[in-house]
């Protein structure tokens, strides 16, 4: 193969890799290990892990660098842990070393490599163009490493951008051993007929339900034709859980007041809860959903 030829095969693979290309696809392109070291040389090629490259200029990107990460540890081998929380979202910030799951890798520099048994071929997925661990493997691996809101949060995050299915969790459980972080995880697949959160105000009002004995209820589903955050179906009763971060704008302060006299004119009443009210006085909150909830009983 000519040299063009070679260099718009090397630039075509590199495209599809974020800009890193492996030794072993250089060989198979005809490259021999002269000629790669002459390409590292002169600029052309530049070294990011042993046996792993990057063509033309050194990466700036993190996807470029996890995906390099990844090839380097071999065929099999997934981003994972914290590195696989960062590229699913849940985590924002990308740190050091880059973290990856392989089944026989050696130990690299600059990278911390897990080798894990449990780890199977259904438990990896693609990601920008990068092997990582799926969602709700993600979430096992770091189930330890989050707070219980921040799981809370991560597991209703993923599920409203589309990556996760509740079935996906319970499903991952299922087959793996009773660890800590396992059992920690299953505590969330409770109730998989309730949609996901959408706040952190939504999470917190769950346990609070659950804490102060409220009856069944559904999350985040359609009444009359308006969404509610709180429906409890028995009663009639939507609760509305009010932040600034949601409700401070005057365009959603009116879709509010058009939304509360259609639900009423359904014979569905409605309840505003603020998170002050909620966070500073829960127990008379809580007594006062109850009386609004008895009194709806014997209406209906």
């Amino acid at each position: 193969m000519k040299n063009s030829a070679v260099d718009r095969a090397i630039a075509a693979i590199a495209g599809r890799q974020h800009g890193a290309i492996s030794r072993e696809q250089l060989l198979a392109l005809g490259l021999t290990d002269g000629l790669i070291n002459y390409r590292v040389q002169t600029g052309r090629l530049h070294r990011l892990h042993r046996g792993i490259y990057a063509v033309g200029y050194l990466p700036v990107s993190p996807y470029a660098r996890a995906l390099a990460a990844v090839l380097a540890c071999g065929p099999g081998a997934a981003l994972s842990h914290g590195s696989a929380a960062t590229l699913w979202g849940i985590t924002k910030t990308w740190k050091a070393p880059l973290e990856v799951t392989a089944r026989s890798a050696r130990r690299r520099a600059r990278l911390h490599i897990h080798r894990s048994r449990t780890l199977t071929a259904a438990d990896i997925t693609d990601h920008f163009g990068i092997p990582v661990t799926t969602p709700a493997r993600t979430l096992l691996d770091n189930a330890l490493r989050l707070t219980g809101p921040e799981l809370t949060r991560a597991i209703n995050d993923l599920r409203l951008g589309g990556y996760l299915k509740l079935g996906d969790v319970i499903e991952l459980v299922n087959r793996h051993a009773p660890t800590r972080a396992a059992n920690r995880l299953r505590q969330h697949t409770a109730h998989p007929q309730r949609g996901p959160t959408r706040s952190e105000f939504e999470d917190a009002f769950l346990p609070f339900a659950a804490r102060y004995g409220l009856p069944e209820h559904q999350v985040n589903t359609y009444v009359a034709g308006h969404e509610a955050d709180v429906f409890f179906p028995e009663h009639g009763l939507v609760v509305e859980l009010d932040s600034w971060e949601f409700h401070s704008d005057r365009a959603q302060f009116e879709r509010d007041r058009d939304r509360d006299p259609d639900l009423l004119a359904a014979g569905v009443a409605t309840v505003r809860l603020t998170w002050e009210r909620f966070s500073e006085r829960s127990a008379r909150e809580a007594e006062r959903l109850k009386a609004i909830l008895t009194a709806r009983t014997s209406w209906r």
